[in-house]
């Protein structure tokens, strides 16, 4: 392998290759561009564009494409030749600043919520300047936005940068009102840690519900699991470190900082944790990151499963969002600091997370809502549906501390102000790490816990960065208006935690008892996908998100309906899926297995040998083949009302009520039957060997 510092970045058309190839004057105006979200002239994009071709064409690309988000929650591309035809059967090598700036896709073929009619097919891709363009095999890739003909935006990215410009607007005007003249801007910045499973190819291919859903929808538990903990930071096989050294370098040519790799909690699982970066690179390393991780694992002989639990009995995987807010001069401001002026700063951006994630902890519990992440939340390895923030005893007592006016080391020999030149050095991270906490503070961030591994992570922060912005905006508008900025200053940070310090909860989210006292401090506990989505419209969420011009209320519907749409669709697939499984599979083996036990029983009575595991056996399936087939007749029934059922919110609920405990029930008794069965009669690679196949 070469040097990590020579091919680090090799592949990305970054700041670097930016200075040594453009024209002083253009390499300003980008970085302005870059920097502080000026427009770029089509003459200077022109410029642009030739350098990136020529060097993309060094780098051995023929084609170019515009690289987006739509609401799949995967990417999208479309590639286009540099090839221009001459005179003479000779072509050349051209890419304009249009083409750079501007493409153009079929809108309608991609999920819209109703904003693109078919007959209405125009959508545009516009460069995103702020995130680099990379070449992957052999094709420039152009990191772009989608948006329609009337300028709703049709992706995820479009509204990710929208909350990253107001969140630095209001930010920085509370930064004025500290003193601080000289910051710009304040950039939302994240680590996605990202959660995956491997197995082995060949098993892969004999499990139709891996190859449709991503997920087993049959299997009972094998003998061994995670029980032992001998599987989470253990050393890596052999075949699993080969994988990991190819993704490492593919991701590092990309400019992805790919950092921590290790073994995970349940057997066949394994996490990748990158450095931080700025929220709208670090969405689109994400998305590259489970590109690559997908097509690398098949040249090792392995599929990787991004499914939120593809195995019931053991964990699932989740992408944690580590969120932190951090201003263009290299200041982290969910740092305590260490001196007075940055403790009562830090207390002043940490009650507005507080008030964000309390006042709209459904949008956060929407934000991270799927068909796949409603079998991990909850679950001994994720955080419960109630949304909550975990901020350790140490600051929790700063917080008491600040409510009841005493000095927050216990002694009440003086009152606790927060006057920007008297606050004392505050308590850095201290405490432990909660998993059991939806949102997490760690130091200097917020680790949002509940994301699934499958999910883009730009709705999750396009919610965290609007939902702050807002409390930001309101602490500043009555903070620029006061006569005497630290007694406001005080009075604010005070009545905040006096109002949210419900959402606050350092204790066990696992424990029943969280749950009835969640219930009545007032918390949301919203336990399904169609149980959040229904919150999304509620008036108070479509007022934050047009005051900040985020989302428009269409675009918000467009949302409501693209999210039941795809739970419904899921579930729709999972139970076709499931039937395919039972009936020509599952049903017939189970029926062919007992039909020789019988032949077995009628051959040892004829001999007069004893036969009693056989009937016993026999029985058992016998029942559960029954009652695992009256099932199968049941959700046939009900999957025939699925077509007929043309109200989305009925759809959604309908699925979560009807099909889903239909496949359960169906499940339960094909899991009974596993167990009992003779193995190389049961059709399925069983989970031990998935768990376990990959040596």
């Amino acid at each position: 392998m070469e040097k990590v510092t020579e091919i680090f970045g090799s592949m990305v058309f970054n700041d670097s290759v930016m200075e040594a190839l453009l024209p002083k004057q253009t390499y300003k105006a980008l970085q302005s561009t870059i920097k502080q979200g000026k427009r770029l002239d089509a003459e200077l994009a022109s410029v642009v564009a030739n350098a990136m071709k020529d060097w993309a064409i060094e780098k051995g690309a023929t084609h170019y494409t515009h690289w987006f988000q739509p609401m799949t929650g995967v990417t999208a591309e479309k590639h286009d030749s540099f090839i221009t035809p001459k005179d003479g059967g000779k072509i050349i090598m051209e890419f304009s600043g249009k083409e750079l700036m501007q493409g153009e896709s079929d809108a309608s073929s991609f999920p819209s919520g109703g904003l693109r009619a078919t007959f209405e097919a125009r959508g545009y891709t516009a460069w995103d300047a702020t995130s680099y363009a990379f070449i992957k095999e052999k094709v420039l890739y152009i990191p772009t936005v989608f948006c329609s003909y009337g300028g709703e935006a049709l992706d995820q990215k479009t509204a990710l940068l929208r909350s990253m410009e107001v969140i630095s607007k209001q930010a920085v005007r509370i930064l004025r009102l500290f003193g601080n003249e000289t910051v710009q801007a304040v950039r939302t910045t994240v680590g996605a840690e990202q959660e995956y499973f491997l197995v082995d190819r060949e098993l892969w291919n004999q499990r139709k519900d891996l190859i449709y859903t991503g997920r087993t929808l049959f299997g009972c538990r094998a003998p061994k699991g995670q029980e032992l903990d001998d599987h989470y930071f253990g050393s890596i096989k052999q075949r699993v470190q080969k994988f990991m050294t190819e993704l490492n370098e593919e991701l590092w040519k990309l400019g992805v900082l790919a950092k921590t790799e290790h073994n995970e909690a349940a057997p066949a699982q394994h996490e990748l944790a990158p450095i931080f970066s700025s929220t709208n690179i670090a969405s689109d390393h994400n998305q590259l990151t489970m590109e690559l991780m997908q097509k690398i694992a098949k040249r090792h002989g392995m599929i990787c499963l991004l499914h939120e639990k593809p195995f019931a009995g053991v964990n699932g995987s989740g992408k944690h969002n580590n969120w932190s807010l951090s201003t263009d001069t290299g200041i982290n401001l969910l740092d305590p600091g260490d001196t007075p002026y940055e403790n009562a700063q830090f207390l002043l951006f940490l009650a507005a997370v507080v008030k964000a994630v309390d006042d709209y902890q459904d949008l956060i519990r929407i934000s991270v809502a799927s068909a796949g992440n409603d079998h991990r939340l909850g679950a001994n390895e994720a955080p419960p549906a109630i949304m909550s923030i975990f901020l350790g005893t140490d600051l929790e007592n700063v917080i008491d501390a600040v409510i009841e006016d005493k000095s927050f080391d216990g002694s009440q020999k003086e009152m606790l102000r927060l006057g920007v030149h008297t606050l004392p050095k505050l308590p850095k991270d201290t405490t432990d790490r909660n998993r059991t906490s939806p949102m997490a503070f760690t130091g200097n961030k917020f680790e949002l816990r509940s994301l699934g591994s499958a999910d883009s992570i730009s709705c999750c922060n396009t919610v965290l960065n609007t939902a702050v912005a807002d409390s930001l905006m309101q602490f500043a508008d009555l903070l620029e208006k006061a006569d005497d900025f630290e007694a406001q200053l005080h009075d604010l940070v005070k009545q905040t935690f006096i109002d949210h310090k419900r959402i606050i909860f350092n204790g066990d989210g696992y424990d029943e008892a969280w749950v009835k006292e969640a219930k009545e401090r007032g918390l949301m506990n919203l336990k399904t996908t169609p149980d959040a989505i229904a919150h999304l419209l509620d008036e108070k969420n479509v007022k934050l998100f047009e005051k900040h011009n985020v989302y428009n209320r269409a675009e918000l519907e467009s949302r409501h309906e693209v999210r039941l749409d795809t739970y419904s669709k899921i579930i729709h697939i999972e139970a076709l899926t499931m039937l395919d499984m039972a009936n020509k599979d599952i049903l017939p083996a189970m029926s062919r297995f007992t039909g020789k036990l019988a032949d077995t029983i009628a051959k040892k009575k004829a001999v007069g040998l004893n036969c009693e595991y056989e009937m016993k056996t026999s029985e058992k399936i016998s029942k559960e083949l029954d009652l695992m087939y009256n099932a199968v007749v049941k959700l046939e029934e009900d999957e025939k009302k699925w077509n007929s059922i043309s109200d989305l919110v009925k759809l959604g609920d309908f699925c979560r009520d009807v099909i889903i405990p239909d496949m359960n029930e169906i499940r339960l008794h094909s899991d009974n039957m596993e167990m009992v069965a003779e193995q190389k009669e049961w059709p399925y690679p069983s989970y031990g060997k998935l768990l376990f196949g990959v040596r």
